[in-house]
């Protein structure tokens, strides 16, 4: 599938932006939730995805330099979507894409510099702030995750479900402060992910031009 950014939301991201975008070419993998089902990626400059009746996650460590991010923007453009779904149900939250931005104690970064995404979903210190589009949540609203355990991630909805193409920005820092309380720590994971496997249904997404500052 190609991914085509419009012109309007190319110029939103030349005024945004003031560093390189995140590659999705390099480091990125695939981390099945299920043995029996996974996404199709296709990864380049950006990250496409077409979901069938399926979930996975794709993700990449973060580079040290970016650790100390505290904002982020991007492009994403859903073709074809579930539909609406609340994002708070265990087992009936399927949603288009999500972006996700892993987080630890500072202090603890360096020592899981290469830790993968299952052990860092195990670690008890790992917060995780989940960008969704999907759902029928207000924009912007905190959503508590059931999965994982109590109080490490939450899902802030950005667009319910529906197709079209969107550019986002986002205050990590506040995002953070709002959904957990206290300073964020270090950025050092993303991971994109399509659900369609509790609606049986067909997801066509992307994301590109992922800047973090």
């Amino acid at each position: 599938m190609r991914f085509t950014i419009p012109a309007a939301l190319l110029m939103f991201l030349s005024q945004a932006a003031l560093a390189e975008p995140v590659s999705f070419s390099d480091g990125w993998r695939e981390q099945r939730l299920s043995l029996f089902s996974s996404n199709d990626y296709s990864f380049g400059s950006s990250l496409s995805l077409v979901s069938e009746g399926a979930v996975s996650i794709a993700w990449s460590r973060v580079a040290q330099d970016r650790w100390t991010s505290s904002r982020a923007s991007w492009v994403w453009t859903v073709d074809q979507s579930v539909p609406p779904t609340s994002l708070a149900q265990k087992g009936g939250d399927d949603r288009n894409i999500s972006l996700y931005f892993v987080f630890v104690p500072e202090s603890m970064a360096p020592a899981l510099r290469d830790a993968n995404i299952r052990s860092l979903l195990g670690n008890e210190d790992v917060r995780i702030i989940q960008y969704a589009w999907g759902g029928n949540h207000g924009r912007k609203q905190i959503i508590p995750s059931p999965y994982g355990p109590t109080g490490q991630g939450v899902t802030i909805a950005l667009r319910t479900a529906g197709t079209g193409s969107h550019a986002e920005s986002v205050d990590l820092s506040e995002d953070y402060m709002k959904a957990f309380g206290g300073a964020k720590g270090a950025l050092v994971g993303l991971a994109v992910s399509g659900d369609s496997d509790d609606t049986n249904s067909i997801i066509r997404a992307a994301i590109g031009n992922l800047h973090l500052e």
